[in-house]
């Protein structure tokens, strides 16, 4: 650790010396997400947004960059560190059936997605790759092919498996047409995880490629199950989502909340890792001034990391759903300035 020394002489010869060790923080990325995968440049024109987060389904044939997303490669180019979420979910492809992948002269059978997650009752589930499909290899084509265009990109970026596995488990799972239940899926899913990890992990990577795993965050059960040591050791980051969803949230408690789960639940890997979360906000049908609240996020976010433990190192702003700004020029007015603030800045 570095040290500064300073020693003092008097006039009558005395002498003193004193020691103080420092550590050099590198500031926390402000990153953002706008609705529907689109363009950001102009929203983060001549700001300090330093990260974005993309969500991509290993489904879709253009997973990186993204379907005409040329911008992508440039922001990232640029250095604009780029978090890309990877879903089992069904969606951005033309039908649901069964495929064939050629990658690079391979041909990978590939079947139809047969698992059903986001069971909320009253609503249509979505289709999603099985764990037991990923597990049996039959998924790897698409792997196969998301890597092989991760690697035209020119640079590396952090791979996010799954959007928010607690949601997608809370009311079970099928598979092959056999239910799962909450604790089931959630086990099914770290299993799962580590094939996807250890299969990109096997093979050529662009420097620079880190993993963690995409997790809402809101129920402790889940988070612990999620989150066992043997999982943690392939991963880089911790990840969880913080969102203001009634008048009486701070920003401090939002942060703070999967947190003190982490510190209090997780093993001394999972503790040791830095912290991305993927997506905060504010909803402005219950916290109108949206900009009061944006913030004070710089604050809270500078003293959960004085505390110690795990380090919040990025928050991208999810301006989509529950985070959309209202209005968004007042809102990216306030995003920009909290971004020039310590920690960010």
């Amino acid at each position: 650790m570095p040290r500064v020394t300073v020693a003092v002489r008097d006039s009558a010869g005395r002498t003193a010396t004193a020691h103080v060790d420092y550590a050099v923080l590198a500031p926390v990325l402000g990153g953002y997400y706008l609705s529907g995968n689109a363009d950001p440049t102009a929203d983060i024109a001549g700001s300090n947004i330093r990260s974005l987060t993309q969500y991509r389904s290993l489904a879709d044939g253009y997973v990186f960059p993204g379907w005409q997303k040329p911008w992508l490669v440039t922001l990232g180019r640029q250095g604009v560190r780029l978090n890309m979420v990877l879903e089992l979910k069904h969606y951005g492809a033309p039908d649901a059936g069964p495929q064939t992948v050629t990658v690079d002269g391979v041909s990978y059978p590939v079947p139809a997605p047969n698992m059903t997650i986001q069971q909320r009752p009253g609503t249509t589930w979505p289709r999603a790759y099985g764990y037991g499909q990923v597990l049996a290899g039959q998924c790897d084509g698409l792997l196969a092919r998301a890597l092989s265009q991760y690697r035209t990109l020119g640079f590396g970026v952090n791979l996010q498996l799954a959007s928010e596995l607690d949601t997608d488990h809370e009311f079970g799972t099928t598979e092959g047409g056999v239910g799962y239940t909450w604790a089931q899926a959630d086990a099914r899913a770290v299993s799962a995880m580590r094939y996807v990890v250890d299969w990109f992990r096997a093979r050529s990577l662009p420097v620079g490629t880190t993993f963690s795993l995409g997790v809402g965050g809101w129920d402790r059960t889940a988070y612990r199950r999620l989150h066992p040591e043997s999982l943690m050791s392939r991963l880089d980051f911790l990840q969880w989502n913080a969102y203001a969803t009634d008048a009486a949230h701070t920003a401090l408690a939002r942060f703070r909340r999967t947190k003190d789960w982490v510190v209090a639940d997780l093993g001394p890997v999972a503790r040791s890792r830095p912290v991305l979360i993927a997506e905060w906000g504010v909803r402005a049908a219950e916290v109108p001034d949206q900009a009061g609240w944006i913030a004070t996020v710089p604050a809270a976010v500078a003293q959960l990391n004085a505390e110690g433990g795990p380090q919040i190192v990025r928050t991208n702003y999810f301006n989509s759903g529950w985070g959309t700004l209202t209005p968004k020029s007042t809102g990216l007015v306030a995003l920009r300035a909290a971004y020039l603030r310590p920690p960010y800045a």
